[in-house]
Formats: structure tokens, C-alpha cells, sequence
């Protein structure tokens, strides 16, 4: 078989009590086997429709230009000198080349807000990313910024696996089981607000990818230690939690339990609560969930001393059968430092893939699935939907504001803040 660039190695092919008064189901469809099936959130175009019973409130007023208009790299790059340094396009690595080549840095969630907080002349943060990501970078930026996301629409399904009204509900499941004295929460950087702030009421931290371990370890240090018997909820990503408490903390399989939110108690008893150290809610990746052992064995069969990373948000199993675990950052870094000649599987999101066998066509970079898994919410943004944004302001008018609600940005800075106070030079995602 082919080891070629982007050549690609297969396998064999209402929650009861949730709080809210309409009783909306805010969850996506799950794409776990044998996960539960919500009702999945509208995923609405410009123009065409509003639900603003959903946790972000959707509403896409506009008109985009066409995308086969041959003309919009030209209106892109008019509209962008014309706005000169009022404003700042941030591109996360999962975007599309179309709307990386206008980005002014390009980078993950956490690092792009940073960067936006650190250019506080620049009136328009344009965040070419997903909602939570331009949440954190509203929370990060002064009063005086505003950011823009391009598409109201473009969200994260493992972020709308977690509502405040589903946690609220969870925190109420352990204080009935008598734990929730000892558990403190720590949540993703891939959360919605809400969920960071719900973090920060509870005394917990915020982690990325890149610092979870350290998270981890600060949270058990507050209830006597990874040896002792404290717990950690985390959120919202099961994998991510389970991977480092048991392959970099040393905790068991049987320490981990799995809170589903849409099953009374969480489908849990109050003694596997009691008993559990890690308390996982039941939420994954879209993309890093369709990973399989049954790819990473193919590839090995095909690729004579192929090397497989992957994101720590895949399954524990792959994680366990990989060379290299790493955030979309370290990716690239063990990538970019590997000698020529080289051949990696990489278990991340496509279009990253794809630039990273542009960026070093002397190694053999592949794709770890034969199914293309791009992140559908995340490519929602594209260069229609840049230009729109982007002559919008030119025209004076400020299209698709991310504000979150001064309460909730507070304690949501509070939980970030605890992060940014851990050990440890980098919190990438």
C-alpha cells in the first residue's frame, strides 16, 4: 500500500431532571457506539432561521457571498488591509487553508485567546475557531475589544455535551451520594463558559491537553493527594480525563467511572461514586472518538516502521497502542523535529493533517482512518463566511459579538486564572 502523504490506513470497516423549563435537549448526537441519542442543536445558515433556545443563543442574520464567486480571495484581501490594524484574525489549526492564509496567528484555542488579550489596540477580534474558543478569548480581552465569530453556528460537540443545567444536576448527584465535599471539578479548555464558571464556583481549574496531568495533580493535592481519597469530576471529555489519571498518574481503569448525564444519578449508584477516584462525564471528541485500534494495527501491517500519534482525546486503547500522545501543538513539534524520511500515522483533525504533509513533504504523513473526519462545526467557517464578516466591518457594522455575561465571564476568569497559576511554562491545548 501506498505510504504517500494523506494516504489513509483503515479498520475493518432526557436526562430527568435537567433544570431548564422547556425541557430543550442541548446535547449532539453522540457518534460513541452504543452512546445515547439527543436531539441534536440546529446547525443554522446565515439567513435562514434562529434558535434561541439553545445554551448559545443562535441567530445567523446576514447574506453571504457566494462561495463559488472567483472573486473572494481578492474581497478577503481588500477588506482585510482596509481594516488595517483595527483588526486581529485568529485561526485555530483545525480551520481550512482558505481562511488560515488571512489569520495573523494561527495556533489552539487557548494560545489564539492569549494572542487577542495581548493586542488591545485592535478594537475587532475576528475568531475563525469555535464558540467556546471565542468565549475564552472575550473573557481574556478588555471591554473596549469585541470579539466576532463568523458563524454563530460553528460550535463544539463535545462542549454541548456538558449544559450548566446537566452539571448543576450532577453537583446535586454528589452531594446526595455525600462527595462532593472531596471532589473538585476540573474542566477542559473545550467547555463552554458556563461550564468554566460552574468550575471556578467550585473551587476548580481549568486544563488544556498539554497541562491535564498537572491539573489533575494540583486537584487531588486539595483533598490529600493522587494516594488519597479525593475525586476529581471532570469535564467534559471522558477521554482526555481518563488517559492521563491512568497512563501518567498511575489511578486504574476501576477508579474511573463514567457520569452520563442523561441517566438518572448519572447511571451511577451512590457507591460507585463513593467509590470512584476520577468521576468522567460522558462527553468525546466528534473527530478523536472515530479513531480505532483496528486503524492504528493496519497501519503498522502497511507501513514498515511507521511511527502513530495521537491527540489524548482518542480512546484509552489507542492512546495505549500509539508512539506519541500529544496536543495539536506537540503534533506538530514532534513532527517538525522528526528526521526526513520518516513515516507517521496522525490520529488529529484532517485539515491539520493535510498541512502538516505540506509543511514537511520529506517525511511519509498519513491520515489514521479511511473515513475523512474532518470537524464539521469547525469548518463551518470558511471564506464566504470570513468575507462577510470582515466587509461588514468595513461597512461599520459589527456582525455575530461573542459577550459573555459579566457574572458568568467572572467566575469562568476565576477558574482560568487557577489554571494560569499552575506549575509549568506552557498550557497549550
Amino acid at each position: 500500500m501506498s505510504t504517500s502523504p494523506l494516504g489513509c490506513f483503515s479498520p475493518t470497516t432526557g436526562r430527568g431532571r435537567n433544570r431548564r423549563a422547556d425541557g430543550i435537549p442541548l446535547c449532539l448526537v453522540s457518534t460513541e457506539t452504543a452512546a445515547p441519542k439527543h436531539t441534536p442543536l440546529r446547525l443554522l445558515v446565515l439567513g435562514q432561521g434562529r434558535d434561541l433556545h439553545s445554551e448559545r443563543g443562535v441567530e445567523c442574520p446576514g447574506d453571504l457571498p457566494a462561495p463559488s464567486d472567483p472573486d473572494l480571495v481578492a474581497r478577503a484581501r481588500a477588506a482585510k488591509e482596509a481594516l488595517g490594524d483595527k483588526v486581529f484574525v485568529l485561526g485555530h489549526h483545525y480551520q481550512r487553508d482558505e481562511v488560515i492564509e488571512f489569520a495573523d496567528v494561527t495556533g489552539d484555542s487557548f494560545k489564539l485567546a492569549q494572542q487577542a488579550a495581548a493586542r488591545p489596540d485592535a478594537p475587532w477580534i475576528v475568531f475563525c475557531g469555535v464558540h467556546f474558543m471565542a468565549e475564552s478569548a472575550d473573557i481574556l480581552t478588555s471591554d473596549e475589544q469585541t470579539v466576532i465569530l463568523p458563524d454563530l453556528a460553528a460550535g463544539c460537540s463535545m462542549a454541548d455535551m456538558a449544559t450548566s443545567a446537566q452539571v448543576d444536576d450532577c453537583w446535586d448527584d454528589l452531594c446526595d451520594a455525600g462527595v462532593a465535599e472531596q471532589t473538585i471539578p476540573v474542566s477542559y479548555m473545550n467547555s463552554s463558559a458556563a461550564i468554566k464558571a460552574f468550575t471556578g464556583r467550585h473551587g476548580g481549574t481549568i486544563c488544556t491537553s498539554s497541562n491535564a496531568r498537572t491539573a489533575l495533580e494540583w486537584a487531588f493535592e486539595q483533598t490529600g493527594g493522587v494516594e488519597g481519597t479525593g475525586k476529581v469530576l471532570f469535564l467534559p471529555d471522558q477521554h482526555l480525563g481518563r488517559n492521563t489519571a491512568v497512563r501518567e498518574l498511575g489511578l486504574s481503569l476501576q477508579d474511573c467511572v463514567v457520569y452520563d448525564p442523561h441517566l438518572p444519578g448519572g447511571g451511577l449508584t451512590k457507591a460507585q461514586l463513593q467509590a470512584a477516584r476520577m468521576i468522567l462525564w460522558r462527553g468525546h471528541c466528534s473527530v478523536h472518538g472515530r479513531f480505532t485500534v483496528e486503524a492504528v494495527e493496519a497501519a503498522r501491517r502497511e507501513i514498515p516502521g511507521v511511527k502513530v500519534i495521537v491527540h489524548p482525546e482518542c480512546r484509552y486503547e489507542v492512546c495505549e497502542l500509539a508512539d506519541e500522545i500529544g496536543s495539536t501543538e506537540q503534533i506538530i513539534t514532534k513532527v517538525a523535529a522528526a528526521p526526513a524520511g520518516t513515516a507517521w500515522v496522525v490520529g488529529t483533525e484532517l485539515n491539520l493533517v493535510k498541512r502538516l504533509s505540506t509543511m514537511f513533504p520529506e517525511q511519509s504523513i498519513a491520515f489514521l482512518e479511511k473515513n475523512v473526519c474532518y470537524c464539521s462545526t469547525m469548518n463551518r467557517i470558511d471564506l464566504p463566511h470570513l468575507v462577510w464578516t470582515l466587509e461588514s466591518l468595513v461597512e461599520g457594522r459589527v456582525v455575530n459579538p461573542i459577550r459573555v455575561d459579566p457574572e458568568v465571564a467572572h467566575w469562568a476568569r476565576v477558574a482560568l486564572d487557577q489554571m494560569l497559576a499552575l506549575p509549568g511554562p506552557t498550557h497549550k491545548d
